[in-house]
């Protein structure tokens, strides 16, 4: 049974949104809003919206609330285009994407009453691009319902790309816990060195360029689809540039705010490897030993 065009519109309107939810998440810190509505779930003392003397920060933050809202009304019309499709594995991750929302909102919320404690920020973030991952897997299903996943060291080789993604992320957050941007005056560092941080940072991102040349390559030779480990080695090369600019630039707002757009970018790249790896187009889900033919073209052996 095909999907109807508004699951596929709301499909990719929840992949937009929870991009769109990481970089303005990204803006409440950067902007210094992070505590423009000092507690949870209310903003203000015993009101849901800001009131009294309305400042800049107050508005950043409750508006990064406000999405929330918009991020349910799209999960709602997901999960109903989902049911209507009679695709049981839709259904399941429309449910999943679902429930992510009132998660992400809950740890949002511990971390305002933690004082926005870095080591609850790098969660809160994580969630949502765990988010994104799922969001793209959605896509992803749309036209490829779920099949018993390939076998073989190309998928091995995928998953520890996809892996290695989430080091680099991490230690990303945490690079940023350490660093100035702490979302309000008044709330803690993690007290690393970020120096030491930003150099381990730099080299998993090094080591996960590397794996993502080393995958292409293995697909090149395996008669495998390239292109979306071309376009995740594009995007983490853009996203490396970003970074080293943000670094020797003294974090400037805008650029670490497109550094965030980055994470998510690579993140959505990277779930589109690996599910390409472990369901390829063809029958043969198990990648074998190549056989190089004297025209240079690749040809799978199976088992």
């Amino acid at each position: 049974m095909g999907v109807s065009t508004w699951l596929r519109r709301f499909a990719w309107a929840t992949l937009v949104a929870n991009v769109a939810l990481v970089v303005t998440g990204g803006a409440v810190r950067l902007t210094g809003s992070g505590l423009g509505c000092p507690t949870w779930p209310r903003c203000n003392g015993d009101s849901f919206t800001p009131h009294g003397a309305i400042g800049p920060h107050q508005l950043i933050e409750f508006g990064n609330r406000t999405l929330t809202f918009v991020l349910v009304a799209i999960a709602v019309a997901t999960f109903v285009a989902a049911r209507q499709s009679g695709r049981r594995d839709l259904l399941r991750l429309s449910v999943v994407l679902g429930l992510a929302i009132p998660a992400q909102a809950v740890l949002g919320g511990v971390t305002v009453l933690t004082d926005l404690n870095p080591w609850v920020v790098s969660l809160h973030l994580i969630l949502s691009l765990a988010i994104v991952s799922v969001a793209v897997l959605f896509l992803h299903r749309l036209d490829h319902p779920p099949v018993p996943p390939a076998r073989g060291m190309l998928p091995a080789l995928a998953w520890t790309t996809y892996g290695v993604v989430w080091l680099v992320l991490y230690a990303g957050t945490v690079v940023t816990g350490s660093g100035p941007h702490a979302g309000d005056a008044s709330s803690p560092r993690n007290g690393l060195d970020p120096l030491q941080l930003s150099q381990l940072h730099a080299d998993l991102v090094f080591l996960l360029i590397g794996l993502t040349i080393g995958l292409w390559f293995a697909l090149r030779a395996a008669g495998g689809d390239t292109r979306p480990v071309t376009a995740l080695a594009a995007v983490e090369v853009l996203q490396a540039a970003v970074g080293f600019v943000q670094y020797f630039a003294g974090l400037p707002v805008a650029v670490v705010m497109l550094h965030m757009l980055g994470a998510a970018l690579v993140v959505a790249a990277a779930t589109w490897v690996l599910v390409s790896v472990l369901e390829p187009v063809d029958t043969d889900r198990t990648w074998t030993t190549v056989d190089l033919h004297p025209r240079g073209q690749a040809n799978r052996r199976t088992r």
